[in-house]
């Protein structure tokens, strides 16, 4: 049986290696387990340039990256904080939903989902609110594949003394995050995006100092990142049922990440990808959505084509038949779809997704009007 081909935002495509390393059963207290969630959780400072013994903690919370932003949130802003949250697209909304839902008061900072959000409106905010304890944005906003500038952003915050919150999910492993040069106190990202894991278990990068003050501030009993910290400490162990499997996977996968080359390779072979992916599709008549100046090489949004033969459950259908998979779009004042260009897929896949692409636009009858390529 062969895997189709993910061109989604997570899960991603993963290698045989990191399939195999899950054919091993681990009890939550074998110390070779245990010796597992040690090296994984070095190796997940490492790649980000720093080490407990810099002040940083890597705290492993089971559950999808949504688990891991929604423990940050209901774990570390206390009861008279505030949180001002930038938003420039889905993800972001989805954290002014979650401190709704924990009744976390809330500030919101919306700008454009085809735009960057700048530092000198959160430098206003923050003048001007001196209640808000807390800001929030996402790196790489998964809605479109546009890249927030989030050191220029972290040093208006770290400038405010506030803590600076941000979602890495598609970003950590294929883009270089600095934490520390970025002011950033919590960092939450997922075993299953450019890490090239599986799903199972979110993880979050804390300056210790910050996670220190967190405790009793946790709102829910297993989202507790605090005490989930301090469990992992005394002994190793999850308080809870670990994901077992998808920690021994995202050690294997951890490796392969060294192995090729760090942030720095896996960057590499992912703007390749991209770069033969926006060149195939404006070919074929396709327009990006995000200007090419703030795009990622992560994902990216293709608009609709204008012929009224293209209908996207059609399309996205006749692609899966083919052994590939895509994903609808997120942007809200726009018909688009996603492409991703992550995961074990490299720049000859993206070749046979594009001649796939071409393939399902012939048989759909749907003509493209092709602009000139600059």
């Amino acid at each position: 049986m062969t895997d189709k081909l993910l061109f989604t935002p997570g899960p991603l495509s993963t290698s045989l290696a990191v399939k195999e390393a899950m054919l091993r059963d681990f009890g939550s207290r074998d110390a070779a387990f245990i010796d597992a969630v040690r090296l994984v959780r070095e190796r997940l400072l490492a790649l980000v340039g720093t080490s407990q013994q810099k002040g940083f903690e890597a705290v492993l919370m089971q559950g999808s990256g949504t688990f891991g932003l929604e423990s940050v949130l209901s774990s570390t802003v206390p009861a008279e904080g505030r949180v001002l949250i930038v938003a420039n697209g889905a993800y972001g909304e989805r954290m002014v939903r979650m401190a709704e839902v924990h009744g976390i008061d809330a500030r919101v900072l919306r700008c454009p989902e085809d735009a960057c959000p700048e530092a000198g409106p959160v430098r206003e905010v923050l003048a001007k609110d001196p209640g808000i304890t807390h800001v929030f944005i996402v790196h790489c906003e998964t809605t479109t594949g546009i890249l927030n500038p989030i050191e220029e952003i972290g040093a208006v915050v770290r400038e405010a003394g506030r803590l600076y919150f941000v979602d890495a999910m598609s970003s950590l492993g294929a883009i270089p995050v600095d934490p520390d040069r970025a002011g950033v106190d919590f960092l939450v990202s997922s075993s299953n995006k450019c890490l090239e894991g599986v799903p199972g278990f979110s993880v979050v990068l804390a300056r210790r100092s910050a996670l220190v003050a967190t405790e009793g501030a946790a709102r829910t009993l297993s989202l507790d990142l605090h005490a989930q910290w301090r469990g992992l400490e005394a002994n190793g162990q999850f308080r809870f049922t670990p994901p077992t499997h998808a920690i021994i996977a995202l050690a294997e996968a951890l490796a392969a990440l060294e192995d090729e080359g760090g942030i720095a390779g896996r960057a590499a072979r992912y703007s390749a990808n991209h770069t033969r992916l926006v060149k195939g599709m404006r070919k074929l008549g396709f327009r990006t959505y995000v200007p090419r100046a703030l795009q990622s090489y992560i994902i990216t949004s293709f608009h609709y084509p204008e012929d009224p033969c293209f209908e996207f459950s059609a399309f996205y259908s006749l692609l899966n038949q083919q052994g590939f998979v895509i994903y609808p779009g997120k942007v809200s004042h726009a018909d688009c779809f996603r492409i991703g260009t992550i995961g074990q897929v490299f720049p000859d896949d993206v070749g046979r997704l594009l001649e796939g692409i071409g393939h399902t636009l012939r048989e759909l009858g749907v003509r493209m009007v092709r602009e000139p390529v600059p």
